[in-house]
């Protein structure tokens, strides 16, 4: 009889966070919000990993569109990054060589500015080299001689005569960076010449963040001129550069600005002296 009158339980009732409705929408509003800003993140590391995979797949094979999808990104970024370096050495100038004028010129509204042209400038410079590319008859071979899709291999891929696209792609990408590195390389010893000899804790530590900024720019100026600065021919060591061009170096650059943190040092010195201790 008692089997008779129970009930089977499919399904439970949840109480919520709160009985207000006005609040329970603007809980859901926020943490919306919240995973709309890292939904780009976690997008990036899925991509990240997919990339990944092929280096353990036999077979590597991406598609026309993907090619020119990463293509884009990769010299976007890469761009963006360059001209970045540009602003943070105009910054440093500013700082150090015209102190008095720093908070007029460097005000909010010229950061926002040097900001957006610093990332307009990389779009530009990227979306010049999908554009030409796209122009490109592919109807032979397909084989890239790369773990990655670049100019330079795409290029040789191309059933007609590149010597004119080669040419402005030297021009947008090896003028590019060669520009910049000379910028950059000039700049700096006007701005070491100008605190060395200072015992000053604030020179000191304008010093260190020089010192950080030339060894970046020495780190990713180099493979890239070799890279994009000369005629796109097949050389032994392109593939060892373009693996420290776009894997080792975005992994030693937050290693590098990590180890020039004045608290990092601090801390390290600690550790050191706890092991001994022990």
């Amino acid at each position: 009889m008692e089997s008779e009158n129970s009930t089977v339980v499919t399904e439970f009732i949840l109480v919520g966070l709160t009985q207000s409705q006005n609040i329970q929408l603007l809980v859901f509003v926020l943490v919306f919000i919240f995973y709309l800003i890292i939904l780009p993140g976690n997008f990036l590391i899925i991509l990240t990993i997919r990339m990944l995979v092929d280096f353990l797949s036999e077979k590597k094979v991406i598609s026309y569109r993907g090619c020119i999808t990463r293509l884009f990104f990769l010299h976007f970024l890469r761009g963006g990054e360059m001209l970045l370096l540009v602003v943070m050495a105009l910054d440093r100038y500013i700082a150090i060589c015209r102190p008095l004028h720093y908070s007029t010129v460097m005000n909010l509204r010229a950061c926002y500015a040097l900001l957006v042209a610093q990332w307009l400038g990389g779009f530009v410079h990227s979306i010049i080299q999908v554009a030409l590319i796209l122009h490109l008859p592919f109807c032979g071979p397909n084989r890239l001689d790369n773990f990655f899709c670049d100019v330079p291999q795409v290029i040789k891929l191309a059933c007609t005569d590149t010597f004119v696209v080669e040419l402005l792609m030297v021009f947008n990408s090896g003028l590019m960076t060669l520009l910049c590195f000379l910028g950059l390389l000039a700049s700096y010893p006007v701005i070491l010449c100008r605190v060395r000899g200072s015992s000053s804790e604030g020179n000191t530590k304008a010093m260190s963040t020089c010192t950080t900024h030339i060894i970046v720019i020495f780190l990713m100026f180099g493979p890239g001129i070799f890279i994009y600065t000369r005629p796109f021919r097949a050389f032994p060591a392109d593939k060892v550069v373009s693996l420290f061009h776009t894997v080792i170096f975005p992994l030693l650059n937050p290693v590098i600005y990590t180890l020039r943190n004045q608290e990092v040092k601090i801390s390290l010195k600690r550790l050191k002296i706890l092991n001994q201790q022990v």
